[in-house]
């Protein structure tokens, strides 16, 4: 199902007739995560679209009471959604994704639907093969359950702060639990975890589409969720391609570094990136 705010962003897109940049939200996040970002990007001349997955509520508080809503959503059938709603700008987008949301981006990339693409601290794909502790313990909440896979699942504060907020202050951790916490379809990361050994896998990645754009992969330094190793993999496999690929490492960042009190450093860095090129 469409969310009405999808379509409504995308005609005024449209009829902006302004350069769009699509973001795409990961787990336990909806598209209000990037409300400051589309402000910021706005000021700065483009048609910011912040687009859901599908059946996405509206509100954080509609998510936690009704989290059947986001159960059993796959990787390829979000990418599916997201590539119609992209078909409906008149222009190309640039497009800027945080950790699913960033292999999101990645395979959307690969399928030749941005100009240019920012993949922050995005989860890893076919052929990415680090699997470092930290990653392990923050997905764990899911994965040690086999049932998971059909449930969305909330994470605990504990959890939060392990995963996303361990680089940021007890009092600002609490606050991003409370403000964009939701439960999050399990399906993606059993995908994920078990991608290198399906050949059939959904979370793969066309690499080598020379359609694919020039292509930013960003890396918080301190990333319990998506380390260093395992962003560093992903830009190791997008140098296959033959566009433009970069990696930037943020200091003293974690996986919440997309809605942080230090998000406009993150921000300016995809905005600089997307600039070059658009």
């Amino acid at each position: 199902m469409q969310n009405t705010s999808d379509i409504a962003q995308i005609e005024q897109a449209n009829a902006a007739g302004l350069q769009p940049v699509v973001f795409v939200h990961g787990l336990w996040l909806l598209q209000s995560s990037w409300d400051r970002w589309a402000e910021l990007f706005a000021e700065a001349g483009y048609a910011p679209v912040a687009l859901s997955w599908p059946d996405d509520p509206d509100t954080v508080a509609e998510a936690n009471a009704h989290p059947e809503i986001l159960a059993n959503k796959t990787i390829g059938q979000i990418a599916d959604h997201l590539a119609g709603l992209i078909g409906k700008l008149d222009r190309r987008p640039a497009i800027v994704g945080h950790s699913f949301g960033g292999l999101l981006t990645q395979i959307l990339a690969g399928r030749g639907l941005a100009t240019a693409a920012v993949a922050i601290s995005p989860a890893p794909f076919r052929g990415v093969l680090p699997l470092p502790l930290s990653a392990l313990r923050s997905s764990a909440p899911v994965l040690t359950n086999p049932a998971n896979v059909h449930r969305a699942v909330p994470l605990t504060y504990e959890q939060f702060r392990y995963a996303f907020g361990n680089a940021v202050g007890e009092e600002e951790a609490k606050e991003l639990y409370q403000t964009y916490a939701v439960p999050a379809p399990g399906a993606p990361l059993f995908q994920a975890a078990t991608a290198n050994f399906n050949p059939w896998t959904e979370a793969k990645v066309d690499t080598t589409n020379p359609d694919r754009g020039p292509l930013l992969v960003v890396a918080g330094e301190f990333d319990h969720t998506v380390p260093w190793a395992i962003a560093n993999a992903s830009y190791k496999q997008q140098l296959h391609n033959p566009g433009l690929t970069e990696i930037v490492k943020i200091p003293g960042r974690g996986h919440a570094l997309t809605i942080d009190a230090g998000w406009r450093e993150v921000a300016g860095t995809a905005r600089q990136f997307i600039q070059r090129f658009v």
